[in-house]
């Protein structure tokens, strides 16, 4: 069983993955709020505890992945509001976008999805639970942790006193004990969704939901909690205080997070013109070179989104296709091959992609030198635990992006049958006009033995 060594934000160190329970791996990770499309940065987790999720199915029995879905947010009611549309038609719309775009990212589905809108119940209970035992109080129809009641709280992002305070960006309030509590439930008025609950009608904080929704589907202690580096304090830090005030026991034992994402250098932002959607990005480039470029920093290390890094994925890809291409049909067997022993060692070690698509590089270079079987299979392996080279060969290099304007399959077809006879008639100025007017418009052709031309696009 190859080691697996992930960096733990709680105790600021990597440590060797030990489950609890070595039959059955779980694991959480923060999803969406789905008030708009997603973008590049909501991708990079996703990609990233996919390989997570892929790399724990290969070394354990049993993973259960969970990934919520918040579908009663502020977000959420601001968009549906400003649109002039029901709340459920947002919320519908855009979890269909979101599993559409993370799907042609080659992520694979979470066992588990759970969305806020059917956890209600749980959320009250935890309230309760936490009124019950001093951490909470009621307040003018609102309900608020009360944050001096936990003497270690801050200990996950490591803050002080001042830095909780003025990183909540919480609402200072006059029904607040203390200026760093935050809400657990607030009241809704008649134009917003809204539970009956022991404290009025209202809908819970965005915090409890992960709490409450974790306990049901994982269990009150659990081996993985995933997300971005941005969700640490507050989100990650309040889970901590209710899981734990809450229920009494251990909350998480491995806190993952992945790092930054900024586009051309700066934070991507609307007003700076950089803002980049998945479902932009799919009409520039297939879902696999996107996921590539994800995947070419190491997971906690800063990203900065560029197109040139994608088209770099995108030509690395074509290599290894070329590749995959010229060995031939063939399954992912186990493969004992030294180049895929050092991509699964990279890979346990904290998921260093740099390091295994490194190794990766170097399988391809083999299976281009020798066709190797074992070559081939740890190629195929590697692809599979990465999520790349998912497609057939041919598939892969004619992708055409969904709104070009260059020629379709058909219209390539015929040319190339055009060219054919022309060279038959040894009209090689015509033959030569034909490939030069499809490069023009990025199909390139390859003469093969026996008379047959194959076409791919360029990257």
């Amino acid at each position: 069983m190859t080691d697996l060594f992930l960096y733990d934000t709680a105790s600021r160190s990597k440590r060797e993955f030990e489950p609890l329970d070595a039959g059955h791996v779980r694991m959480y990770v923060c999803g969406p709020t789905v008030w708009d499309l997603a973008h590049i940065g909501n991708a990079r987790p996703v990609v990233v505890f996919d390989v997570l999720y892929r790399l724990l199915k290969t070394l354990y029995p049993r993973v259960t992945y969970v990934r919520n879905i918040t579908d009663v947010d502020d977000k959420i009611n601001a968009a549906a509001k400003e649109r002039g549309v029901p709340i459920g038609e947002i919320t519908a719309k855009t979890t269909e976008a979101f599993h559409a775009d993370m799907a042609a990212l080659g992520a694979l589905a979470p066992d588990v999805e759970p969305r806020a809108t059917g956890h209600i119940p749980e959320m009250i209970a935890l309230i309760e639970a936490l009124i019950a035992k001093g951490h909470a109080y009621a307040a003018e129809g609102h309900v608020l942790f009360h944050v001096p009641s936990m003497a270690d709280y801050g200990k996950l992002s490591g803050r002080n006193r001042d830095e909780l305070v003025a990183g909540a960006r919480v609402e200072v309030a006059p029904y607040k004990k203390d200026p760093a509590d935050f809400v657990l439930w607030k009241p809704s008025s008649p134009d917003l969704p809204g539970w009956d609950s022991p404290w009025g009608r209202g809908r819970p904080g965005w915090h409890i939901e992960c709490s409450a929704m974790s306990a049901k589907h994982l269990g009150l202690t659990f081996d993985i909690h995933g997300g971005g580096r941005d969700l640490i304090f507050p989100h990650h830090e309040n889970e901590v205080a209710q899981s734990v005030c809450g229920h009494g026991q251990p909350f998480v034992r491995y806190w993952v997070h992945n790092g930054f994402l900024t586009v051309n250098g700066d934070k991507m932002s609307k007003s700076l013109g950089n803002f980049r959607t998945v479902r932009e990005l799919l009409a520039q480039a297939p879902g696999e070179a996107i996921r590539l470029a994800l995947l070419s920093t190491q997971y906690r290390q800063p990203l900065d989104w560029t197109e040139a890094g994608m088209r770099q994925a995108r030509n690395r890809l074509d290599g290894w296709y070329v590749a995959l291409k010229s060995a031939g049909a063939g399954k992912a067997s186990q493969s004992n091959h030294p180049l895929y022993g050092d991509f699964s060692e990279a890979l346990g070690d904290d998921l260093n992609t740099p390091r295994a698509l490194a190794a990766v590089d170097a399988l391809v270079g083999e299976v281009n030198k020798t066709r190797a079987p074992d070559a081939v299979a740890g190629l195929r392996q590697a692809g599979a635990l990465l999520g790349l080279l998912q497609q057939d060969p041919e598939a892969w290099f004619k992708w055409q992006p969904p709104a070009s304007t260059g020629p379709g399959e058909g219209e390539i077809l015929d040319l190339i049958q055009r060219r054919l006879a022309a060279r038959k008639a040894k009209d090689f100025a015509e033959a030569d006009r034909i490939r030069k007017d499809l490069a023009s418009q990025g199909v390139l052709l390859e003469d093969k033995p026996g008379g047959v031309t194959e076409w791919r696009r360029a990257g």
